[in-house]
Parts: structure tokens; sequence; C-alpha cells
């Protein structure tokens, strides 16, 4: 190992973590409307606020973030979204106290806040660091430790949120006011302890950041802040335009079928627990997690494009077994669909940028915006779900992986 490697191998592992946390946060979600259903007894489309909540958080920061990170750096956006992680996790305290559904979203607001600063600059960063012909390779080496936290998160809802007790509507209806109201309150409480974990541990992250020595491009300043110049120039990349359209399909695909997965567990295969249907969750995570290292390595004989628009393709095929087939059967083509998953944000996100130049920042923060994709699909598929089916929603995110699969094909066009 090169001096200059030794000496920014702590800076590496500090970036890198960041994938880690917004990983274990937004995989969180995923628990939070099972759990949240039953402790405020919500139908599909109010628990997709919870996702519309998250998400809208990382819509409205993006820009900002954006302008913070041109006129302060990468470092400083990265405290900045560390600090708001901590304290949108902190405030799930009082929500619970309060017992407020309205609360808890505001709370998943700032903490999405914070995470779009996180996004907005560890992105770009990994994708400059280096070769630019290997920013999509070192991006997704980068996003390979996001499935670790989503497994984490995951593991943590399930095990310390999850309380395993489901009371049918008879049940409930049989207890006495007080009982269960007690019953409610413990459900609610239940989200007091992860979170304020979460909280301090992002908060003690943030001061590390903020102490340790990082290379100078990521505590570059520009003299001049992001413009309506900079935004006006992406408007003439189409290339780069198709990016954030399909990113902000994809994004409300992958939350869309994991945020319902559960439900769909529940609905297809009747008399399953909320415990062990949350384990589909945390299957299709490692499936995440070995597909970025296997589409890494493929990168390196297939062109990105190509890989992205073959696994784009395979997963509009999945969908439509989940949404028509259903049973076991579409449960496992759903819970497959996050192997080919597995290269779809990192992929649209160096591919979009590739080539922007001095437009890298606002193009990053545009493309964090598209993440609001999560939010939109994800209160479509709850009304679709209301309306008909939890399976028939399944065919909004196989439309969304159209949209992937056309990106893909322009992007290796524009390659040629």
């Amino acid at each position: 190992m090169t001096d200059k490697a030794k000496r920014y191998l702590l800076p590496l592992i500090l970036i890198v973590s960041l994938f880690f946390l917004w990983g274990a946060a937004n995989n969180l979600n995923d628990v939070l409307m099972k759990h949240f259903k039953k402790a405020f007894i919500l139908d599909d489309f109010q628990t997709g606020l919870i996702q519309s909540a998250f998400y809208f958080g990382y819509f409205c920061f993006a820009i900002p973030a954006a302008l913070f990170m041109k006129r302060f750096g990468y470092k400083a956006a990265v405290v900045l979204g560390l600090a708001l992680f901590g304290a949108g996790a902190l405030l799930f305290l009082p929500a619970a106290d309060s017992r407020s559904y309205a609360f808890f979203l505001l709370a998943l607001y700032v903490l999405a806040s914070g995470l779009a600063f996180l996004e907005t600059s560890a992105n770009p960063l990994v994708t400059v660091l280096g070769d630019p012909s290997g920013a999509e390779q070192r991006l997704n080496f980068a996003q390979s430790f996001n499935p670790l936290g989503s497994i984490t998160g995951v593991l943590i809802g399930s095990n310390f949120i999850l309380s395993g007790v489901e009371y049918t509507p008879e049940q409930t209806a049989a207890m006495s006011d007080s009982a269960l109201q007690a019953y409610y309150a413990a459900e609610t409480a239940a989200v007091k302890g992860p979170y304020l974990v979460i909280g301090l541990f992002v908060l003690v992250w943030a001061a590390l950041v903020a102490f340790v020595k990082f290379p100078p491009a990521a505590a570059k300043v520009e003299d001049e802040v992001a413009s309506k110049g900079d935004y006006g120039a992406l408007f003439g990349k189409p290339l780069f335009l198709l990016g954030v359209v399909a990113q902000f399909f994809y994004v409300g695909a992958q939350v869309g079928v994991w945020s319902f997965l559960i439900r769909y567990t529940q609905a297809e295969l009747p008399g399953t627990g909320e415990k062990w249907a949350a384990q589909a969750i945390t299957i299709s995570l490692v499936l995440l997690f070995v597909g970025r290292f296997l589409g890494a390595a493929a990168m390196s004989r297939i062109a990105p494009a190509k890989l992205l628009a073959g696994f784009a393709a395979i997963n509009v095929l999945l969908c439509i077994v989940g949404a028509l087939v259903g049973g076991s059967t579409g449960l496992a083509a759903l819970i497959a669909t996050s192997l080919f998953m597995s290269i779809m944000f990192p992929t649209i996100f160096a591919l979009s940028l590739r080539g922007l130049g001095p437009l890298t920042k606002a193009g990053s923060s545009l493309l964090v915006m598209s993440i609001i994709g999560g939010a939109v699909l994800t209160a479509v598929m709850g009304y679709i779900s209301d309306k008909s089916s939890i399976a028939l929603a399944m065919l909004v995110p196989a439309l969304a992986f159209v949209a992937v699969f056309a990106f893909a094909r322009s992007a290796g066009k524009a390659a040629a």
C-alpha cells in the first residue's frame, strides 16, 4: 500500500460507511410500514405515506445539499447530513410518547433530509476519486455496503420493533378499551430503543468525520455556488435527463416492492406471521448484496449499460409473475428482483454523471431528487392495493423497470 493510500484509508472507510448507514435507515421503513399499519390501524395508502414523507425529504433537500456542497465542500455536507440524520432519529422518542403518526412522519422527513445531504455528496465523491473509466465499478463497490446496512436495518426492525403479536379484528373488538390502548401504546413505544441507539451512533460518526483529515477533493470549496446556469445547462443534456427519469422509476420500483413485500407475503400465503414475512425482505437484501459484487465483476467484461438493460428486462418479467401468478411462485419472483436491482442505482447514477465535469454536483442533486419516485410509486401501489389487490399493485414496478430498460438502451447507444 502506498503512502497516499494509507493516508486516505480512514477517510475512505468513513465515506463507505455512509452507504451502510443510509441503507439501514431506508430499509427500517419497510418494517415500520408493517408496524405502524398495526399500531395506528392504517390502510395500504396510509402506510405508503411513510415512504412518501421519507422520500419527500430527499426531494426537498437535494438541491440545497448541492448548493451547500459546492460552497463548503463534500466533507461539510457529510457532517451536516449526519447531524440531521441523528436529529431525525432522536425525534422518534417524542413522537412515540405523543403516539402521533403525523409526528413520526415529520421525524422521517427530518431524517431523510440528512440522507439527502449524504447521498448527494457521497455518490459523486466516489466517482471522482480515481480514474473516470472505473467510476461505475468504484460506485458499485461502495454501494455493495449499502445492502449490508439494509439487512442490518431489517434485522433490527424485525427483532426489536416487530412484536409478533397480531390480533384479529374479532380479538381487538373483544378487548377492553384500557387493554386495547395499552397494546397500541406498547407497539408505538417499541421504536424508541432502536432509534435512540441509531441517533446517538450517527452523531458520534459525524464527530469522527469532522475531525479526520480528508483528501483535498473532499474539502474543496468553489468560489461560485451552483447557479441557475448549472441547472439550465443540464437541461441541454438529454441522456442525463433520461437518467433522472430512470432513477425516479427505479427507486420507485425498489421501494415499492420492498415496502409491500411483508404485506404481499401475508396476503398470498395466509397464516404467515409478520416476523416470518419480514424474512422475505432479508433474503431480498442478501440477493442485492450478492448481486452488487457479481455485477461489479461482470462490468469488467460487459458494458455497464448493456448489463443494466438485461437486468431491467428480467425484472419486468419477474414483477409480472408476482402480479399475475401470485402465491409462493409470485413471492419467489419478487424476491428474485433484488438480485437484478443490485447494479441499477449506482449504474444509472454513474452513467448519468459521465462527462458532466463542473456540472457534476448539480447533476448529482437532481439525481438524488429523483429518489422521490419512492414516495410517488409507493403511494400509487398502496392506492391500487386498496382498490384491487396487493398482487396487482406489482404491475407498477413492472412498468417502472421498462423505463430503466429504455435509459440503458439509450446510454448504450451514446457510448457506442
